[in-house]
């Protein structure tokens, strides 16, 4: 028996769906097109379900939580990378140098240390970047996106590193006092 019958296959890929929805939805994985735009920054997406996951980070929805130590995420394949760090699994490994990684992301980002290939491209200006964390900071650049948002003052920034920057420089006496109010 054919493990393919009565499923749909990806022609680029060979990849296979058990319904035609999925397999358009992942066709625009190839073409790159992106039918989903975020109503607050005009970030553009592939699926409704990327959208509905970025939109977290404007309302700050985090529904999925960690039972080990109560961290939240907006998404859930993020908790699931979060786990290992409580189990200590490295389940991906180098081919090249047999460095492991908890996270295939984190892997294919460590590849371009032995390739030297940026894979990750701009849609704005087409630079260039080897890993995605990277592109992701900078396409805030274009679309004015400031997820980080201060507490103290509602300054918002586009890096996690600006934000801490930021209370560390402005608010020092008022964090050291918040921290004295807290342990009283």
């Amino acid at each position: 028996m054919n493990i393919h019958s009565g499923k749909y296959k990806c022609t680029e890929c060979g990849k296979c769906f058990q319904g035609n929805h999925a397999l358009a939805e992942h066709r625009r994985r190839h073409s790159g097109e992106k039918p989903f735009e975020c109503t607050v920054c005009s970030k553009r997406f592939t699926t409704s379900g990327d959208l509905i996951g970025h939109s977290r980070i404007h309302n700050g929805e985090k529904p999925y939580k960690c039972h080990m130590c109560d961290k939240a995420f907006s998404r859930y394949s993020n908790l699931n990378v979060h786990i290992h760090i409580h189990t200590g699994e490295k389940l991906y490994k180098c081919h090249m140098c047999n460095k492991p990684f908890s996270r295939g992301e984190i892997l294919k980002n460590h590849m371009s240390v032995h390739t030297g290939d940026k894979l990750y491209k701009c849609y704005v200006c087409d630079q260039a970047f080897s890993r995605s964390e990277t592109l992701t900071k900078h396409i805030r650049v274009h679309t004015g996106e400031k997820p980080y948002k201060c507490s103290l003052c509602n300054k918002s920034f586009r890096q996690s590193s600006a934000l801490q920057q930021h209370k560390r420089g402005v608010h020092s006496n008022t964090t050291d006092e918040l921290k004295q109010e807290r342990s009283v």
